[in-house]
């Protein structure tokens, strides 16, 4: 692999190598590169909005963002959660201050948040439309072609989709409290048909002991 850091002048703070490090140490390729890309996109996604954006926050919220789905970061929560959490112990360990931690915490608690995440500061708005720009290829046409190529050469997608995709479900058919009801795990596991039965919102209104 080419330096990534010559070829797409990444930030060179001590934290930002840290943490560009840790993910690369502990999540599989396909995750590690996706969260690299969405970086990328992200950042650029914010040059052609005219944002003002800081830019060693927006990359440690894009490269930790999926920390969560690790086998270090696999906990009781929604994987988004436990990856934020993660990614704070890092920070702090760091002696980042906690007013940063919070910001990269919100970006990557909310990265599967669409019209929450997009109304918040620009670093956690840009987190969020990296990723989706990356597994989804919203917004592909504000990016330039030559960025994508260079991106998709040093960090091949690896079959992301269905890598991340089996991640996700793979964590919560193990532990069902890692998808919540209506959460973006869940909604993955009632695609593949692996959601437990539980009841519906009709149902869970019907229940409520309050009368109306």
């Amino acid at each position: 692999m080419s330096d990534p850091y010559e070829t797409f002048h990444l930030p060179e703070s001590e934290i930002s190598r840290a943490a560009f490090r840790f993910a690369a140490e502990i999540e599989s390729p396909a995750v590690f590169h996706h969260s690299v890309r969405s970086y990328l996109f992200g950042r650029e996604l914010g040059r052609a909005r005219g944002l003002e954006v800081d830019d060693e926050l927006l990359f440690l919220g894009c490269v930790l963002h999926d920390v969560g789905l690790s086998e270090a970061g696999d906990g009781d929560q929604r994987f988004e959660v436990d990856g934020a959490d993660l990614a704070a112990s890092l920070l702090r360990e760091h002696g980042v201050p906690e007013e940063r931690v919070e910001v990269v915490w919100d970006a990557i608690a909310l990265h599967t948040s669409p019209g929450i995440a997009s109304r918040k500061r620009p670093e956690i708005a840009l987190a969020h439309a990296g990723t989706g720009a990356d597994v989804l290829g919203l917004h592909a046409d504000q990016l330039p072609g030559d960025l994508v190529e260079r991106a998709f050469a040093v960090f091949p997608r690896l079959d992301l989709g269905r890598v991340i995709t089996d991640e996700i479900v793979r964590q919560a058919v193990a532990n069902p409290a890692k998808a919540p009801f209506a959460s973006f795990p869940a909604v993955l596991l009632a695609d593949r048909g692996l959601a437990p039965e539980q009841p519906s919102w009709d149902q869970l209104v019907s229940a409520v002991p309050w009368r109306d």
